[in-house]
């Protein structure tokens, strides 16, 4: 059985653990893709605009022999309305709120997409494929002791993650905090973060959750509530990963 490096507080090798199976999965980037753009789909909100609207108003066409389009005009004056090709028209094909977004994925899928995306967080050559920056001499999948879980101050945090060789990663992701192009930045998502580092700990209470918050592109998830989009974001496996020895632990309890 393949083993890995549990790494300390300080950044040095504490000891070596087990690396559990499920990091051996086939590699499905095609599934990933499939699970992860379907929860995306999951998740968005219906929306469209009223069904009359742009039809509020008392219309009649003039006809013909006037020199001017034979569109609908107001009653009360001459300014053309209500058509799609007019100023203040209705939408030729506007979106409607009945519109089902759902996409189904077999059960069988979403486990060989969470496996297999998994098993790329364990693989130093698919996150580094996927734009991570780390320390090379780094051993993966990248395993801390638990008492990094307890930290709830964002500096500790920030600094275990340094000393271990995942602090470029973190630059980097600080570094790429653009505005965001179009009309998002006006809709609460003035800013686009790049995703960095994963956090996998073995309880959903821990401390390292409050603590993480600050930091750019960083997210803490416990083990039950891993998912192919957490560990491949935007259906891209590969995701630089830094697990707790006893979420390690969980995760060798695992069946497919």
């Amino acid at each position: 059985m393949t083993q890995t490096n549990v790494y300390s507080m300080k950044g040095e090798v504490s000891g070596t653990i087990d690396v559990p199976a499920a990091f051996s999965a086939q590699y499905r980037p095609d599934i990933i893709k499939k699970a992860v753009l379907a929860a995306a789909a999951n998740a968005r909100q219906p929306y469209g605009s009223a069904p009359r609207a742009g039809m509020r108003h008392s219309v009649s066409t003039w006809g013909k022999g006037r020199g001017v389009s034979r569109v609908q005009r107001l009653k009360d004056g001459r300014k053309a309305t209500q058509s799609p090709n007019n100023v203040s028209g209705r939408r030729a094909h506007p979106p409607k709120v009945e519109k089902i977004w759902a996409q189904k994925v077999n059960r069988k899928e979403l486990a060989i997409a969470r496996a297999s995306a998994l098993a790329a967080t364990g693989s130093a050559d698919s996150v580094k494929a996927r734009g991570h920056r780390f320390d090379d001499s780094l051993s993966f999948p990248i395993v801390v002791e638990d008492e990094f879980q307890n930290l709830s101050a964002t500096s500790e945090i920030s600094g275990v993650l340094d000393v271990i060789g995942v602090g470029y990663d973190l630059e980097r992701a600080k570094d790429g905090r653009k505005i965001r192009a179009g009309r998002g930045k006006m809709r609460n998502r003035r800013y686009r973060t790049p995703v960095s580092v994963l956090i996998v700990v073995s309880e959903r209470d821990a401390p390292v959750f409050k603590g993480a918050a600050n930091l750019p592109g960083v997210e803490v998830e416990a083990v039950g509530s891993l998912s192919a989009g957490l560990l491949a974001p935007g259906g891209d496996a590969g995701r630089l990963a830094v697990y707790t020895r006893s979420a390690m632990a969980k995760i060798g309890e695992w069946t497919q």
